[in-house]
């Protein structure tokens, strides 16, 4: 069998983002994998550009690198009780490539976030915004991840122990879902 395609998308920008340490724990503990973290620094979509330019290559590329994954990883901070502008934007221009990228693929959304509740309402809206597309998503246990700026290590590792137990079992169910695809 040929190694899994593992595919990260971290919903913040910001180069020492907690979203992004998440997801590249979360790749870790799902275990050999060809592991791509996306890139969505995409402009914002705009149909008048889609029609004179067409679908961005920074766009088709992402899309590409989703459609060619056996599981995704989304992990999404909370911004104003929602998601942030830059993933529902992602998500978005990945709606007007040819095709679905997404359909049936296997995805877990986890959430890092300062406050207390860790992204709960992110994941909900990130699980809506992404129904469109119809993934396979692996759920439970459900993992925010709260006061995040105090859960890594300098090396970006989880210290949390129960936090990484938990996701553990969530990579493990992603990669099951993935093994069956």
């Amino acid at each position: 069998m040929a190694e899994l395609k593992l595919v990260g998308i971290s919903g913040a920008l910001r180069v020492d983002s907690t979203n992004t340490k998440f997801v590249k724990e979360a790749a870790r503990l799902f275990g050999s994998a060809e592991f791509s973290l996306a890139d969505i620094r995409f402009p914002l979509y705009d149909g008048d550009l889609e029609q004179a330019e067409g679908v961005p290559e920074t766009v088709q590329s992402t899309a590409d690198l989703i459609a060619a994954a056996d599981a995704i990883i989304v992990s999404t901070p909370e911004y104003n009780k929602s998601i942030p502008g830059v993933l529902k934007n992602a998500f978005d221009w990945i709606s007007r490539v040819e095709g679905n990228p997404w359909q049936d693929k296997p995805v877990v959304i986890i959430s890092a976030a300062a406050g207390r509740a860790g992204g709960e309402r992110a994941q909900v809206a990130t699980r809506e915004a992404l129904v469109y597309s119809q993934p396979r998503f692996v759920i439970g246990p459900e993992i925010g991840l709260a006061q995040s700026f105090k859960q890594f290590d300098d090396e970006g590792r989880l210290t949390n122990d129960l936090t990484l137990e938990n996701l553990q079992v969530l990579m493990t169910k992603l990669r099951t879902a993935a093994e069956r695809s």
